[in-house]
């Protein structure tokens, strides 16, 4: 009896991913290049179930039905294009690949491409929540080829998290690239939330001197209000952890953060698409800083600060900071929104903004009561062009603004770094401001560059070259826009 979907690649997330498939009541081939892997899941987690183990591309591609469904959990960049190659010419037409893992989206619409010309569909699906999640039910991001929905959509739903009301946390997202396009901005706006975390718990600890315990119970109560969210969640759970000595494990990890490139992608991508991303890019500099540590230890012996002690009222200002978290975190998400609606002109698009905060509300490790809010702001209004003119963010942003300057002002008095809420505050701060100093900025270019500019007294699109010096003339450069 064949099976119904194949996984190809049993690390972490492939192996769960596989459990969550086949208790849902499908049949599930398995494969994987590593010598030993297949035969030691067959004969564990994956024994008296539902699963056939293959030991080579043609069994595995042959144990399955058709149209066959194979999804790949492997590592993202050349590793895809090896398996892809190896598999188009096992493959008939009709049959679909499904790239489960971290690609880069130009990457999956160029693989969309090729195998499409073999007439084989191609998805790339994003998918997000952990190894808990896709044991569980992920938030999957699914885009490619459009013929492909049909015949994924009954398992991908049904393994899919699912919001109170039952609606599965997966749909389809667009053509070429765009599921993992939309997966990439979940990993950017994570990022952008886990900084922002992180800048919190700093206030706190160094600033407010509250100990893991207090730290703890003030995310425990953030929780259950408007910042409820599993990554809030999570960093109670971690404040109130302890090592096997007694002492809070969070006190003996290295400051020092990882990356696998997403958050970069994300940023790189603003800057192509000239969309301010300010937040997440900050973000991802902040990982970067991290990462040195050696050179800040000893540039802290050097640069040296004198932290002031707090001497205010810690209730009124963890009210504040809670304030400042929110706001940020919506210029987060405001920031991320935009950039999906510059890329879907940019690709052509039709992306169901409601839909994907609802893909993002389960599963996935932004989930929060907060995306509820992002889904209605496009429902009253699915043109949206910036989430900060909402009605509902346009209050929240406007009650904690005077908390989050006295937090932001308080942390730089202090030396702690905030790049991110400050980050926050200055686009918000940008975005509003009826007229920038760009005036000054375009005059500069004009006389160093002959690069023209625009005047308020006359029409948009028509430009002015001034001799500033006398010794210029009057030949202008060609105007373009990066």
């Amino acid at each position: 009896m064949k099976t119904d979907i194949g996984i190809l690649g049993l690390a972490v997330m492939g192996e769960n991913l596989a459990i969550n498939i086949e208790s849902k009541g499908f049949r599930v081939s398995v494969f994987d290049v590593r010598e030993g892997v297949v035969d030691n899941f067959i004969q564990g987690r994956g024994k008296g179930r539902n699963f056939c183990g293959a030991h080579s591309f043609e069994d595995f591609v042959q144990s399955i039905e058709p149209p066959r469904k194979i999804m790949l959990m492997i590592r993202a960049g050349a590793p895809v294009d090896e398996v892809v190659g190896k598999l188009l010419p096992l493959l008939d037409r009709g049959d679909v690949i499904i790239d489960g893992g971290n690609s880069h989206f130009a990457d999956t619409a160029r693989r969309v491409e090729l195998a499409e010309s073999c007439g084989i569909l191609y998805v790339g699906a994003g998918v997000s929540g952990g190894e808990e999640g896709a044991l569980h039910g992920p938030s999957i991001m699914p885009g490619g080829s459009p013929a492909a929905w049909p015949l994924i959509k009954p398992i991908l739903q049904a393994i899919s998290a699912k919001t109170r009301d039952g609606t599965p946390c997966c749909d389809w997202v667009g053509e070429g690239g765009a599921g993992h396009f939309v997966k990439m901005v979940h990993n950017g706006i994570e990022y952008g939330d886990m900084q922002l975390i992180c800048e919190a718990y700093h206030i706190m600890k160094d600033y407010l001197g509250m100990t893991c315990d207090e730290m703890h119970a003030v995310f425990e109560k953030w929780n259950k209000g408007k910042l409820d969210s599993y990554l809030i969640k999570i960093t109670a759970d971690i404040l109130a952890f302890r090592d096997t000595d007694g002492a809070p494990l969070i006190d003996h990890i290295l400051d020092t953060a990882g990356q696998k490139g997403t958050g970069k992608w994300t940023v790189i991508t603003a800057l192509d698409e000239g969309v301010p991303l300010t937040l997440i890019g900050e973000a991802v500099f902040a990982r970067c800083l991290s990462a040195a540590k050696e050179e800040r230890v000893a540039a802290s012996e050097v640069l040296k600060m004198d932290l002031p002690e707090f001497d205010g009222d810690r209730e009124a200002f963890l009210e504040d900071l809670e304030g400042a978290l929110y706001a940020s975190k919506i210029v987060s998400y405001a920031q991320g929104f935009s950039l999906m609606r510059s890329a879907a002109k940019t690709y052509g698009w039709n992306l169901n903004y409601g839909g994907i905060a609802l893909m993002w509300r389960g599963g996935c490790i932004i989930r929060s009561a907060f995306l509820g809010k992002i889904k209605e702001a496009f429902e009253r209004n699915p043109e949206l062009t910036n989430l900060l003119l909402d009605r509902y963010f346009a209050k929240a942003v406007a009650d904690a603004e005077t908390g989050w300057r006295r937090v932001c002002a308080c942390a730089l008095t202090a030396g702690i770094p905030v790049p991110a809420m400050c980050a926050a505050l200055t686009y918000l701060d940008g975005y509003r401001c009826k007229r920038l100093p760009a005036n000054l900025l375009q005059a500069q270019r004009d006389y160093f560059g002959a690069h023209t500019y625009e005047r308020t007294d006359a029409p948009r699109g028509k430009y002015f070259h001034t001799n500033w010096t006398g010794e210029g003339g009057s030949t202008a450069s060609t105007k373009y826009n990066v």
